[in-house]
């Protein structure tokens, strides 16, 4: 399911384009442009939830087994998101919780 959604995103951008949007990212947090990165962010976020969707991903509570796949795909799609702030952001609610 994971290669069939990446497969998807990557025909629907092209490398270039998924480059660019991180670029912009990091350009737009670098020089903290907040009207421009609420727009990139905006980008990221609606693959972000057909990622979420297509997994039919849930978060579990008391979950033994915890499931990072979204993020995964992410960083799969995207080369460097994970060097974004909207990465980190996500991480906590999507990362295993410590116990």
């Amino acid at each position: 399911m994971n290669q069939q959604i990446i497969s998807t995103l990557k025909e629907q951008y092209t490398r270039d384009i998924r480059k660019q949007v991180v670029k912009s990212i990091l350009n737009h947090e670098k020089n903290d442009n907040k009207e421009a990165l609420e727009s990139s962010y905006k980008i990221v976020n609606q693959i972000f939830s057909y990622i979420i969707s297509e997994l039919g991903w849930t978060i579990a509570e008391n979950s033994n087994t915890w499931d990072d796949s979204p993020l995964n795909i992410m960083r799969e799609v995207f080369p460097k998101i994970q060097t974004t702030n909207w990465y980190k952001n996500q991480q906590l609610p999507t990362s295993k919780p410590s116990v």
